[in-house]
């Protein structure tokens, strides 16, 4: 019964540790000349963070403001690629975090943002009310749970610069290709000039004689 019960208790972590967060974490496109809000619901006192990054398109920048429930700028920065910020909401309400692309004419943006308001729930009631020792199997759990959580981050963070590496490298790689492709129409008429001035050259001679 004892592999049963360390069986049973692993499963009751499994799914206590699969409830989810009061987060949002979205990848988007954004047209130029254009502005995307979202809304997320906040209590009173409850800290949040936003953080995002442009993954392609112009220059790799975008406008962000979150506003409070009574539409109050909680954070404004203007022409970003990346950044994260944190804040403790000062209302209850509804707040509104935009990203613009108004400044771009002709550009779209690729954007990528992550929203997380509040604390983490606990593994277990136990460990949420007070201070209790746990067994082996909770703590190993609860190492488990925290060393999944970073490895989800850093393998989150490790998509976004590999999409925009990939992008940078397919726009590199497209304008090289036109660049070589220039190279070798001017060759070509470099090449068809020079047989036609030959040409000629040698049809003056063979006159003259």
């Amino acid at each position: 019964m004892n592999w049963l019960s360390t069986v049973l208790v692993g499963l009751v972590f499994t799914f206590l540790a699969s409830i989810p967060v009061e987060c949002t974490e979205l990848t988007f496109e954004l047209e130029d000349n254009a502005r995307q809000c979202f809304y997320e619901d906040i209590k009173k006192d409850t800290k949040g963070t936003l953080e995002f990054q442009v993954i392609s398109g112009g220059n790799y920048d975008v406008d962000v403001i979150l506003y409070d429930e009574n539409g109050n700028e909680v954070y404004n920065v203007q022409k970003k690629q990346y950044d994260s910020h944190s804040f403790t909401a000062q209302t209850d309400g509804i707040y509104k975090f935009c990203f613009s692309n108004e400044f771009s004419t002709f550009s779209h943006k690729v954007v990528y943002f992550d929203f997380q308001a509040g604390d983490e729930m606990p593994l277990t009631k136990d460990m949420g009310a007070h201070q209790t020792a746990l067994t082996q199997m909770e703590t190993a759990c609860v190492t488990i749970h925290e060393d999944l959580k970073i490895a989800t981050d850093y393998q989150t963070h490790h998509r976004l610069r590999e999409s925009q590496g990939r992008d940078m490298a397919e726009y590199l790689n497209e304008r090289i290709q036109w660049w070589s492709v220039g190279e070798a129409c001017l060759i070509l008429s470099v090449g068809i000039c020079q047989v036609v001035i030959l040409r000629r050259f040698f049809a003056e001679k063979r006159s003259t004689i």
